[in-house]
C-alpha cells in the first residue's frame, strides 16, 4: 500500500504539493526586533504552516507562497497579557458571580477570548475563574482545537483562599451561605489537596490570594496576608512537582515578602514591596505584574467622587512605588487584570507603563520576552525567531516612538492562521 501511494505521489506532482505546508510571506514597512529595542526596515516574515522560517528585513519568497502586504506597519510578536479574567465582565464583579451560571460563564468567557485576540493578543494567563471551577479549561481546550477563537491559554481554575479571604462572599449575607469566588484552602494540607485537585482537572498553574482587603491612609499602604511563607514554600514546592508554578495576588508587605522568599513566579499587583524584597526578586528573577489598566478604569469608574479620590491616592501611590521597583532592577511582565473592564483594551497597560517611567522598547520586552517566559513558553512566543509559532500581528506606526500605536492592531496571525486583516 505504502509503494502504492509513492507511486501516485511520483505521477501527480499535484499531490505532494498538497502536503506541504502552506507558506506565506508578511511585508511591512517595519518590524520590531524586541531584544534589540528598535525596528528594522523593510519587515518581511517566512511562515510555513505554524511556525517561522525566517524573520527579518528581507526573507526568502519560495515559488507560490502567499504574499501579504500590510504597507506602513511594524510587523511584531502576538502580544501577551499576564493576567487576564476570561470569566469576568464590566459590571458588579461580586454580584456576576453569583447571578450568572457557570454554563452563562464559559460562554461569556469565550467571547472575552475572541476579543482579546483580534486586539492583538496572541497568548494570556487567565488568573482565576472568580467561582467557575475549571471551566477555564474548556475555553483553553476548545481554543485548541479550532473550536472558537482565542489566545494561547494558561489556565488556574479557581484561586486559592482562605476562608473569609480577598474573593470570599460569605461576609453577603451570611444567611444564604454564597460560595467563595476562590477554592477555600485554610491550612497547609488543604492548600497542597487543592492544588492536586485544580491540577487533576486541567490547571496549568496555580494563583493563590496573598493579600487583602488593601488599606492606604497617610501614604502608609497595608494588606494583611493570607498565607505563611511555610505555605506559600509548600505550595511552591507541591506545583514544581508536576512542572507547575504559583502566582500570587500580593499588594503589600509582609504578604509580597513572604510570596517573593517561597519562590513564587510573580508577585501580581505588586503596591508595595520592601527594599529587600525587590532585591530578592532582582536575584530570583520574580516578575512584578503592576496592572496599572485595571485601577484607572475603577477610579474612572468609581460611585462617589469620595470613592473616586481614594482610587486615584492609591494610583498615584503605586505609581511611586513602581518608580522605586524600576530603580531596584525588579523584573516586570505585563498584565492588565482584564475583565472588569472591557476585554480588547488592555494595551492601555503598557501605555500607563510608559507613562509611569518604563521606556516603550524595555516596556515592550517586558511583555514579549518577560511574559513568555513567564507563561513557560520562551522557547516559542515572544520573539519572530526561526522555529517560534507564528504568532504575528502588525500595527500602524513604530510602537518603539509611540506605544499607542498597540491600540489599533491591523492585522493577527496566530499559529500560522490569519485572524484578522
Amino acid at each position: 500500500m505504502k509503494t502504492a501511494s509513492l507511486a501516485f505521489a511520483l505521477l501527480c506532482p499535484a499531490a505532494l504539493l498538497a502536503q506541504q505546508p502552506h507558506t506565506v510571506v508578511l511585508h511591512a514597512a517595519r518590524i520590531l526586533d524586541v531584544t534589540a529595542g528598535k525596528t528594522l526596515s523593510p519587515g518581511e516574515v517566512l511562515v510555513e504552516g505554524n511556525k517561522i522560517r525566517e524573520a527579518g528585513t528581507h526573507v526568502t519568497h519560495p515559488a507560490g507562497a502567499e504574499v501579504i502586504d500590510l504597507g506602513d506597519t511594524t510587523l511584531m510578536p502576538g502580544l501577551i497579557d499576564a493576567h487576564t479574567h476570561l470569566f469576568l465582565h464590566v459590571g458588579n464583579e461580586a454580584n456576576q458571580t453569583v447571578d450568572e451560571g457557570v454554563p452563562e460563564r464559559t460562554l461569556i468567557a469565550a467571547d472575552a477570548a475572541k476579543h482579546d485576540i483580534l486586539a492583538g493578543f496572541t497568548a494570556e494567563r487567565d488568573m482565576g475563574t472568580e467561582g467557575a471551577g475549571c471551566a477555564d479549561v474548556a475555553v483553553r481546550n476548545a481554543i485548541n482545537r479550532g473550536l472558537i477563537p482565542g489566545p494561547r491559554m494558561r489556565v488556574s481554575c479557581n484561586a486559592i483562599d482562605i476562608t473569609g479571604g480577598h474573593e470570599d462572599n460569605s461576609g453577603k449575607n451570611p444567611e444564604q451561605h454564597l460560595l467563595s469566588n476562590a477554592d477555600r484552602a485554610d491550612s497547609t494540607d488543604e492548600i497542597l489537596r487543592t492544588i492536586r485537585e485544580q491540577r487533576k482537572q486541567g490547571a496549568d498553574f496555580v494563583k493563590m490570594y496573598e493579600t487583602g482587603r488593601d488599606s492606604l491612609h497617610d501614604g502608609v499602604f497595608t494588606s494583611p496576608y493570607q498565607y505563611t511563607q511555610e505555605q506559600l514554600a509548600a505550595a511552591v514546592a507541591e506545583a514544581k512537582r508536576t512542572g507547575s508554578r504559583v502566582a500570587v495576588h500580593a499588594t503589600a508587605e509582609p504578604g509580597t515578602g513572604y510570596a517573593v522568599a517561597a519562590g513564587v513566579a510573580s508577585v501580581d499587583h505588586a503596591d508595595f514591596l520592601s527594599p529587600e524584597t525587590m532585591k530578592q526578586m532582582k536575584e530570583k528573577g520574580i516578575f512584578a505584574v503592576p496592572t496599572f489598566a485595571i485601577s484607572e478604569y475603577f477610579a474612572e469608574h468609581a460611585e462617589s467622587p469620595i470613592a473616586t479620590q481614594r482610587r486615584r491616592e492609591s494610583e498615584a501611590f503605586h505609581a511611586a512605588e513602581f518608580k522605586k521597583q524600576l530603580a531596584a532592577g525588579v523584573p516586570f511582565a505585563i498584565g492588565s487584570d482584564v475583565g472588569p473592564f472591557p476585554h480588547g483594551t488592555q494595551a492601555r497597560e503598557m501605555e500607563l507603563m510608559v507613562k509611569y517611567g518604563m521606556s516603550p522598547a524595555d516596556v515592550l520586552r517586558a511583555d514579549l520576552i518577560n511574559g513568555a517566559k513567564l507563561l513557560d513558553w520562551e522557547n516559542s512566543i515572544g520573539q519572530l525567531k526561526p522555529g517560534f509559532f507564528a504568532d504575528v500581528i502588525a500595527v500602524p506606526g513604530d510602537p518603539i516612538k509611540d506605544i499607542t500605536a498597540l491600540e489599533h492592531v491591523q492585522f493577527v496571525m496566530k499559529n500560522g492562521e490569519v485572524i484578522k486583516r
